[in-house]
């Protein structure tokens, strides 16, 4: 996806909070935090998927695109973003995760990427046993570069989820297989917490 903006502060300048986008954002145990970066109509069903891996007990952060159309335009790469709410959150965090979301529609999948090879094995064991397929990450959506939104948190590592449009479509309209995969990822993360 191709970005207009390089920043927050130049998509500031001519977008309108509250109207074009909304930044969502609830802070509840600061050493975990799940981030839609790229969320609402920008990648649609990725706040969702947060907001239930974040449940009652983890930090959530959302951007959310609101326009009728052309969302696209409001997506700030990962290694780029830097909206000062979310890099406040990310900087008390230990585990950062960010969810986004892959385009294909014909496959359900989940590619698994970022610094924090312990963290991104867990969450790899834990879907598959939940029946969700995992791939290697492709070229460009391996979430590696140390300046990537999930890697800037006190550890300087975190976990980048690429959802494909299928699971995520399938995660909209089944509450049960939403939890599923939400409850997943929060084993996941209990796991590598209580191995900390």
């Amino acid at each position: 996806m191709t970005s207009l903006y390089e920043s927050f502060k130049e998509l500031k300048k001519r977008e309108i909070e509250g109207q074009d986008y909304r930044i969502r954002i609830d802070l509840k145990d600061e050493h975990v935090l799940v981030m839609a970066p790229h969320g609402g109509k920008i990648e649609p069903g990725t706040a969702e998927i947060v907001e239930a891996i974040a449940g009652h007990d983890y930090s959530f952060y959302s951007f959310e695109g609101l326009k009728a159309e052309g969302n696209s335009m409001l997506h700030i790469e990962s290694h780029l973003f830097d909206e000062p709410r979310a890099l406040q959150a990310v900087e008390k965090a230990d585990i950062v995760i960010t969810v986004h979301g892959q385009l294909d529609q014909k496959d359900a999948f989940v590619m698994i990427g970022g610094l924090n090879d312990g963290l991104c094995l867990e969450i790899k064991r834990q879907l598959e046993a939940s029946g969700f397929q995992t791939r290697p990450p492709t070229e460009g959506l391996g979430g590696t570069d140390p300046r990537n939104i999930c890697n800037r948190g006190r550890s300087k590592c975190g976990a980048q989820l690429e959802i494909s449009r299928k699971i995520r479509d399938s995660l909209r309209t089944s509450r049960n297989q939403l939890q599923s995969f939400a409850d997943a990822v929060r084993r996941a993360i209990r796991l590598c917490l209580a191995s900390d």
